[in-house]
């Protein structure tokens, strides 16, 4: 398959308290806002609810669709981060946007209580970076509350299979699985490849980049999290702060190879990395018609 594989076609992602957002026809652009001292680029930048509250208002004032809360570093070597810290980062996070925005807001979290709050809260979606494999009962609260759900691979702590894409069937069809078997609407699901995430070196995530539209066979939305990852600092050779326009670069791509959703720290830079992919999509669809 080429580059250019995808046709424009639109369908509607459900999440919780009644929303839904359109996804297909242009991309939709997820913030990442990290409650933490000790993210790999931003940590510690918006640590006070304050500051997280207004980079999450500044990221939506940039056209981001989505704003997703985090309180835990999933870097490696993180320091452990316990449940009632974690939600003592987010929760107020998550309380005082939810009067501010009529963005969607997710919440970053692999812990089925931690989801289950931040849902009461207001966020609309639970965004799972050990894809339903670390807590099991994530997806009951997704499935009983409505909620949107991005369900990630991981290479983390098992063995993965040798080839790159093999081992993503592997992996996410037992979180589909799982999300089967809670009840969740396959509406409300979304999947991400999870760049970074063990996969061994750089060579990894290009292979992964470059045969990224076998995934297409899904049939479910993508979300793509390339910003500022290891791997396009080894392509570029700049520090984590710098790689925005590397991250620009891989978005572009992967929304031409059928990413609906991107995942990103700069926001200016990446939407309009992703308005000129969509134009060429849309002109694309206009010379095939």
């Amino acid at each position: 398959m080429g580059l250019f594989v995808i046709e424009l076609s639109s369908q509607k992602w459900h999440v919780a308290h009644g929303r839904s957002i359109e996804l297909g026809l242009k991309s939709v652009i997820m913030a990442i806002v990290n409650v933490t001292p000790d993210s790999f680029s931003d940590g510690g930048h918006y640590e006070a609810v304050d500051a997280a509250v207004a980079h999450a208002l500044a990221c939506v004032e940039a056209s981001a669709d989505i704003v997703d809360i985090g309180g835990e570093s999933t870097k490696p070597g993180a320091a452990a981060v316990n449940a009632s810290e974690e939600q003592g980062r987010v929760l107020p996070v998550i309380e005082a946007l939810r009067g501010k925005t009529d963005a969607l807001i997710s919440i970053d979290t692999y812990r089925a209580d931690t989801a289950r709050l931040a849902i009461g809260a207001g966020a609309h979606i639970v965004n799972d970076v050990f894809g339903l494999q670390r807590e099991a009962d994530i997806a009951v609260v997704a499935a009983h509350t409505g909620a949107g759900l991005c369900i990630m691979h991981t290479g983390r702590d098992r063995h993965k299979l040798s080839d790159v894409i093999d081992d993503q069937f592997v992996f996410l069809n037992r979180s589909l699985d799982i999300a089967a078997a809670a009840g969740v609407d396959r509406r409300n699901i979304v999947l991400d490849p999870g760049f970074g995430f063990a996969k061994e070196s750089a060579e990894e995530n290009l292979e992964l980049m470059a045969r990224f539209n076998a995934l297409l066979r899904f049939d479910l939305p993508l979300l793509v999290g390339t910003s500022r990852k290891r791997f396009v600092g080894t392509i570029t050779g700049r520090d984590a702060a710098d790689r925005d326009v590397g991250t620009a670069a891989t978005s572009a791509i992967l929304r031409l190879q059928g990413a609906a959703l991107f995942r990103v720290h700069n926001v200016a830079i990446n939407r309009d990395a992703l308005a000129v992919a969509d134009a060429i999509l849309k002109t694309r669809a206009r010379l095939k018609a």
